[in-house]
């Protein structure tokens, strides 16, 4: 019996069942979707901005969970809690990114000892800098995490696309 048609790909084939092949549509499907941007911004948006937000919103809230987890209901002091929610959440993102947006095969080790440095400074400057700053002054700890998520997205993803990942 084969595959249902709205899992086949354009041609008609039904989708590999490795990491790859779903990464591999995952791709297809982020440069479709871009393409349907209007106003020109089809021209201006990368396919993997469209699966960096995708990727990152979905570990985002990964981290959101676990820092209400283990603040909100472990209560667990503020500054653990953030950074194994932190901790946790970019390495899922690393792994993630690395497989289904920038399609990269590689050495790991490399890669992730340059995220790591790229992590440790968003760490510093938007986690403890922005987000503990933030809420510090009194800003309620989840929209001060959300606030600090807005600048760290705009680092990271640069950081992914030029640095981490980038194509030699």
């Amino acid at each position: 019996m084969g595959e249902p048609a709205d899992l086949r790909d354009e041609a008609g084939t039904a989708p590999d069942s490795t990491v790859d092949g779903i990464a591999d549509r995952f791709g297809r499907w982020c440069e479709r979707a871009v393409a349907l941007l209007p106003l020109g911004l089809d021209r201006l948006v990368p396919p993997t901005f469209l699966g960096f937000a995708l990727i990152n919103s979905f570990t985002f809230g990964v981290d959101l969970l676990l820092l209400t987890i283990l603040y909100g209901g472990l209560g667990l002091p503020i500054w653990f809690a953030v950074s194994v929610a932190y901790a946790c959440a970019f390495g899922l993102a690393f792994v993630l990114n690395r497989t289904f947006n920038f399609h990269s095969h590689a050495p790991v080790a490399g890669q992730a000892a340059v995220y790591t440095v790229v992590v440790v400074i968003n760490y510093v400057a938007f986690i403890l800098g922005v987000g503990g700053g933030l809420a510090a002054l009194g800003l309620d700890y989840h929209l001060s995490r959300i606030l600090a998520g807005g600048c760290e997205a705009v680092y990271m993803y640069s950081a992914m696309r030029w640095v981490v990942f980038r194509r030699r």
